[in-house]
């Protein structure tokens, strides 16, 4: 099935919907612009490229050595696959840790034993047996839950919790994750600093928590993980790196990126006076921060860790290596964010290049599939048309070869195919191409699915500038039914369909109250949505005003026309900033 779709993007040309009024109504649906899609999934910036790092994963338990572990709840690429090995599971679970005459020597076996259950659980989600990993997490539950009835409450507790938490992480089991966490918290509210494994919890905790969007919590966790580990390894011990990371990527996901930037900037002085200046391990934190910068608007800024990653990888494994490629990737989108767009398509271009004969990526990778869709948006952006067009091509063919012409992927390929032979005024052609992506959908998702509506809407338009302007109709009335049915009356999706509906229904000479009606309802969603100071909330109110002229309701347009003025001078400073 294909992924959902839940809002185009306005990347259709501008077409007079009559000559009078061309001025006044700029629908969000017909104004100039250009953005193509991955993934059947609309994307309104080209996206950043992750180079491949050796990250700092969450360490299962190792108490104070930190001996790193794959993150269960990160590393489950083998999900999907489907071997049953039910027959040989055996329920067991992690037994309350038993004091000895060598206490060190038996918190190593309570250790070894949250080990194996950890990799027990993490391969049975790799082998596609989930059901066997969720009894084995359940035996651990209930037996845990046993102990703490009894008031036993310990950091055998805490670290049992933990793992059973991840591994219902990794499934998917949200709900549960809270209510695990949630009794996580009453036992390590209770522990000293000093107990060992503690940090380890600590950090898996706030990076669950990030991962739940509960920042707040994932900020106290990783403090206190990263107060501890001061105080006993003092403030430049290496073992800081993995909450000092974990607290700067929770900043920048809350916006607060001058702080985030700052422990991104502690990280990557404790590993260059540990592991030297040219450490892979570099790469994890100077793409934070370089990622941070770009997203600031600071991008002459961001180009310096970009390019650390880049020299890195080079003088590790050879200028014709993948990873080298994929830095490339980076570069080039901070070319582009400082205008250089030669310089960013040349990039792309030597970085696909490096990648295909590296053989790094298979041709039908979706990392491959997004770098020659940026580099086709790139290309149009900058007059092109033909060089992307071309890349787009490439995308559908390979798609069409690896997974079939009938799989979903093809039809957002079509579709972007379809956007280009627009922006060049072929609206034969990219209508033929709608119209496949559509049957495909129609036979894949079905008829009434609401990710359907999104190349409908694009032929609507299509046919609009086709002059066929009933059968557009038709179709942005079907594809508004299906979004009020999917996301009701009120929703975003519902008004981009409305205001496309609105623009055709404009030359089609409809009755003025009731395109005015609905213009109204697009505002409202708009207004609810955006803010009232929205750029979509000054173009729908140019709209309301001029219908409210036409209709001869003066009164009613003195207000609108003032909010517009102040809303022209706020939008006109914010591009000039």
């Amino acid at each position: 099935m294909a992924a959902s779709l839940l809002l185009p993007s306005p990347f259709f040309n501008n077409c007079g919907i009559s000559k009078g009024c061309l001025h006044h109504i700029q629908s969000g649906y017909f104004h100039k612009g250009l953005t193509f899609f991955s993934g059947c999934l609309p994307k309104k910036n080209s996206s950043i490229f992750m180079v491949p790092v050796r990250a700092f994963a969450l360490c299962c338990y190792a108490s104070r050595t930190f001996a790193s572990v794959g993150s269960l709840d990160t590393d489950v690429a083998g999900r999907e696959s489907h071997v049953s090995n039910s027959n040989n599971f055996q329920t067991r679970s992690v037994t309350s840790f038993q004091h000895s005459s060598d206490k060190l020597d038996g918190m190593k076996d309570f250790e070894r034993e949250l080990q194996e259950l950890f990799d027990e659980v993490k391969m049975m989600i790799m082998m596609g047996n989930q059901n066997d990993a969720i009894d084995l997490l359940q035996a651990n539950y209930e037996a845990v839950k046993e102990r703490m009835n009894a008031g036993v409450r310990g950091i055998e507790e805490a670290a049992t919790i933990d793992i059973i938490a991840l591994g219902y992480m990794a499934i998917g089991d949200v709900k549960f994750v809270n209510a695990l966490l949630d009794m996580l918290n009453e036992v390590v509210d209770s522990l000293k600093d000093d107990e060992p494994l503690l940090d380890s919890v600590l950090v898996h905790m706030g990076s669950m928590y990030s991962t739940l969007g509960k920042f707040e919590k994932s900020m106290s966790a990783y403090r206190r993980a990263i107060g501890n580990m001061e105080h006993i390894y003092g403030k430049n011990s290496v073992f800081l790196i993995t909450p000092i990371l974990g607290m700067a990527k929770v900043l920048g996901s809350i916006g607060r990126t001058s702080k985030a930037v700052e422990f991104y900037h502690r990280a990557i002085s404790l590993l260059e006076s540990s592991r030297g200046a040219e450490s892979e391990d570099l790469v994890v934190p100077l793409f934070g921060v370089g990622s941070l910068l770009l997203k600031e608007g600071k991008p002459v800024e961001a180009e310096s860790p970009f390019l650390r990653i880049f020299n890195i990888y080079k003088k590790l494994y050879g200028e014709n290596d993948g990873r080298v490629g994929l830095a490339m990737c980076s570069l080039a989108h901070v070319k582009c964010a400082v205008g250089d767009a030669n310089e960013a398509i040349s990039l792309y271009r030597k970085a696909l290049q490096v990648i295909t004969t590296s053989n790094y990526m298979a041709l039908d990778d979706s990392i491959m599939e997004k770098m020659r869709i940026d580099l086709a948006e790139l290309l149009h952006a900058v007059g092109r048309g033909k060089e992307g067009r071309e890349l787009l091509e490439q995308c559908l063919m390979i798609t069409e070869k690896y997974k079939g012409k009938e799989d979903p992927s093809s039809a957002t390929h079509l579709i972007n195919l379809a956007t280009s032979h627009s922006r060049s005024k072929n609206y034969v052609e990219a209508e033929r191409l709608l119209r496949t992506s559509l049957e495909i959908m129609g036979r894949t998702v079905g008829p009434d699915d609401q990710s359907i509506t999104f190349p409908m809407l694009h032929l609507a338009v299509t046919l609009y500038h086709l002059k066929r302007d009933e059968e557009a109709e038709q179709l942005a009335l079907e594809a508004l039914h299906i979004r009020e049915k999917a996301f009701g009356k009120d929703s975003l999706p519902v008004a981009e369909a409305l205001d496309c509906l609105v623009s055709i229904q404009t030359r089609l000479k409809k009755d003025d109250e009731e395109l005015l009606e609905q213009l109204t309802r697009v505002l409202s969603i708009q207004e609810r949505e955006f803010g009232p100071e929205g750029e979509e909330v000054m173009i729908t109110l140019k709209k309301v005003v001029f219908y409210l002229d036409k209709l001869g309701r003066k009164n009613e347009i003195f207000p609108l026309q003032k909010r517009l003025s102040a809303l022209g001078m706020k939008f006109k400073q914010r591009i000039q900033h």
